[in-house]
């Protein structure tokens, strides 16, 4: 008996056709961001894409998407990360996938048919209004508090922080507090709101390090400060029952870090690829720059750090697709792949000596871009903490850490 790696014929073919519509469609659109509206140049390869069958890929096929595993649906990623208009392009972007899969999870039939249908349909985009300053990193900390009023609206009162894609946001996903006396994560609630909205006000998009080209806001999406005051939301608007809100949100958190780790591969992969293209082709004092030892070494360790990334991926995939507890290796994998990418993308920028670090490169604007991926969907000491913890249970429990090490492949 063997360890499989092969990957089944219909997934190699998805990828190979998503490959070429990022290379021949995605990255050569990205030039006319500079002359023309974003709504031009993506409306235009969204009715192609559609045409073509690619849209929404992990949504089953009776809503309208591709109906992807967890497989398949990860080797897509993969390759849309490559360009800043690839998951738009099929409506597979950030962080409206994972609110998708949480309306399509747990929403009623009303809310499907009235707030998902048109995010499957790209007519609107959603945010996810969840951390606060109060908070942080710590959910269940969180201030926002929602009230009943009667038996036909909640109250809510409070303030959300960098709720991304806010600005361009139809739709709100908003956790807040409904009992404050229950067991610590039984206290939130996760409630639908409708943009714009007098209660729901965005107060400023916070600027950041990042690099802001272009449309930024809804390429990259915008975080915005809100403050919530006296929203009303309607009942029929409380997403998957009262007190069920935090375990939601981690669920869809969960899909999120994983997104980033594939877009993430991807663009490492671009980065790479336009590294060695460089030194290939570039001489100083008399030798090539891909012959001198020391560029090879660099080359070599980026090398390394997406071999073991992708290995990391295929692996949560696998666990994924056997519906096996993966929350240990998605940690894990997180923290390796914010810290890849960085990596990769500096090596690039190094390679490419002052061309690198100016902006005639796209690679200075990722690399500002990339330093959020050590802090969004939990920082890295977060996680840390989560895995260190989780060495410690299965060493107790079994006499070897190995369960928590991924021991399971042995």
């Amino acid at each position: 008996m063997s360890i499989d790696f092969e990957i089944p014929a219909e997934a190699k073919a998805i990828r190979e056709k998503v490959r070429k519509w990022v290379q021949e469609e995605c990255i050569p659109a990205e030039k006319e961001l500079d002359t023309k509206p974003l709504d031009e140049v993506l409306g235009r390869l969204r009715k192609k894409a559609r045409a073509q069958g690619l849209w929404c890929p992990f949504i089953p096929k009776e809503y309208g998407g591709m109906g992807l595993g967890p497989l398949a649906n990860a080797l897509v990623q993969m390759e849309l990360g490559e360009s800043s208009l690839g998951a738009l392009s099929m409506n597979t972007q950030g962080p409206d996938d994972a609110s998708m899969l949480t309306l399509l999870a747990h929403g009623t039939e009303h809310q499907k048919e009235k707030f998902l249908k048109p995010l499957l349909n790209g007519e609107k985009r959603v945010c996810f209004s969840m951390t606060e300053k109060a908070s942080g990193a710590d959910a269940t900390g969180m201030q926002t508090t929602a009230a009943k009023d009667g038996n036909e609206n909640y109250i809510l009162n409070g303030e959300k922080w960098f709720s991304s894609s806010a600005s361009v946001a139809d739709i709100a996903i908003v956790m807040a507090k409904t009992d404050p006396d229950a067991p610590r994560r039984k206290q939130f609630s996760t409630f639908i709101v409708e943009l714009p909205n007098p209660g729901y006000q965005i107060k400023r998009n916070v600027k950041n390090m990042a690099i802001e080209g272009p449309h930024y806001d809804k390429l990259s999406g915008g975080h915005s400060e809100i403050i919530i005051k006296d929203l009303k939301v309607p009942a029929d608007n409380l997403l998957g029952g009262e007190g069920n809100g935090f375990d939601m949100g981690q669920h869809r958190l969960a899909y999120g870090r994983l997104r980033h780790g594939m877009h993430n591969i991807a663009k490492a992969q671009r980065a790479l690829d336009m590294a060695t293209a460089r030194v290939t082709q570039r001489s100083t004092f008399g030798t090539l720059l891909a012959d001198r030892q020391a560029v090879q070494f660099m080359l070599a360790d980026c090398a390394s750090e997406l071999y073991i990334a992708r290995l990391m991926l295929l692996h949560i995939a696998y666990k994924a697709e056997k519906g096996m507890d993966l929350r240990q290796e998605n940690s894990i994998a997180k923290i390796f792949l914010a810290h890849m990418v960085h990596k990769v993308v500096d090596t690039a920028i190094q390679l490419h000596g002052a061309l690198g670090y100016s902006q005639d490169m796209p690679l200075a604007r990722w690399y500002t871009q990339i330093r959020s991926q050590r802090l969004v969907d939990g920082p890295d000491e977060v996680h840390k903490w989560t895995i260190g913890r989780n060495v410690i249970k299965a060493y107790r429990k079994h006499g070897t850490t190995a369960s928590a090490a991924g021991g399971d492949l042995l």
